[in-house]
């Protein structure tokens, strides 16, 4: 996909993040580079989760650092994202 990228950890991608994988490949090799943008872009826009989680699989080592860098800018740590991962992820979170 996307030109030179390929994915270098699969780890946690679901079945919808590889769904939105394959449509950023199909996006890039219909459009190139530009709707490849386009694609990220409306997909960051709809599922910012799902986002870092597609990003992470292509970059996984520098999306960790960035993620940790706005972390440590809002005083989170790496527990804190898991438990809000968590809560959003569980199904008793939909009745809130």
């Amino acid at each position: 996909m996307a030109g030179d990228h390929e994915i270098k950890d699969t780890s946690g991608l679901t079945d919808a993040d590889w769904a939105a994988i394959n449509k950023l490949g199909r996006a890039y090799d219909s459009g190139g580079d530009e709707a490849l943008k386009r694609a990220y872009k409306d997909l960051c826009k709809g599922d910012p989760i799902r986002w870092v989680r597609v990003m992470g699989a292509y970059f996984p080592d520098y999306v960790r650092e960035k993620l940790k860098d706005a972390m440590a800018d809002l005083g989170m740590t790496i527990e804190d994202l898991r438990d809000i991962i968590r809560k959003s992820e569980s199904p008793s979170s939909s009745k809130h």
